[in-house]
């Protein structure tokens, strides 16, 4: 058996294509952009996190050509950035399992009440995610977790509760990654082919794009990012 038997490209081709023709369909990305919208006419700004491979998610929500502006993104780093911590504390192996490390990262944050947070994490289990998520609520604010339902349900919170992101957050986008992200199956065992980055941000920008569309429909100039790469007018 060569290395290339059982895996077909065109399958993941086919796979993504059939995802991004039933997850527009989702009445949760309607309800999430009416939070977006609400935050955004009070002055709120959506703060964005997510560790990993869920930051590049958080990227396409805070500064990105034609994204909102009042965005903000968090991560892991901003405990060295903006804190005191050590930049060995970044190669800690267990450092997005680490409960305490949420509330560093959010208390080192430019937050305000009418801000709404939005929690990118494939599993939504580890510590990190799970206690911002708990936090965020305690404080008031609207909660939006894109996440992979079937990752979730299949494994334990790794956060001292017991609860997931699923469990705290007022909206869930389910981001129909499988358990495992990955949906080509290799010939010796495991799989390749990642589906949660690809499926998250069509989410995050389809939220984008319907709280556009409401700005819009209400009077409002929408406030969106210029890519830096175009001339103006």
């Amino acid at each position: 058996m060569t290395v290339n038997e059982g895996v077909d490209p065109d399958d993941f081709a086919h796979h993504i294509a059939e995802l991004v023709r039933t997850i527009p369909k989702d009445p949760e990305i309607v309800r999430a952009a009416g939070l977006f919208t609400r935050a955004l006419t009070a002055g709120g700004v959506i703060q964005a996190f997510g560790s990993g491979h869920s930051e590049a998610v958080a990227m396409e929500i805070a500064g990105r050509a034609g994204g909102l502006v009042p965005t903000n993104r968090l991560a892991l780093r901003d405990i060295v950035l903006h804190g005191d911590a050590p930049r060995s504390e970044l190669d800690r192996y267990d450092l997005e399992r680490d409960p305490a490390v949420a509330r560093t990262i959010l208390d080192l944050a430019p937050v305000h009440r009418h801000d709404l947070f939005v929690v990118i994490s494939n599993s939504g289990v580890n510590g990190v995610v799970v206690e911002l998520a708990t936090l965020v609520k305690q404080r008031g604010h609207d909660l939006i977790a894109i996440t992979s339902r079937a990752h979730g349900d299949a494994v334990p919170s790794r956060h001292p509760s017991g609860r997931k992101l699923t469990d705290l957050a007022d909206v869930v986008l389910d981001n129909h990654a499988p358990y495992g992200d990955a949906v080509l199956p290799l010939p010796g065992g495991g799989a390749t082919g990642a589906v949660s980055t690809i499926t998250s941000a069509l989410l995050a920008q389809l939220v984008v794009a319907h709280t556009v569309r409401d700005l819009l429909r209400a009077g409002q100039v929408p406030p969106v990012y210029l890519s830096a790469n175009v001339a103006c007018q």
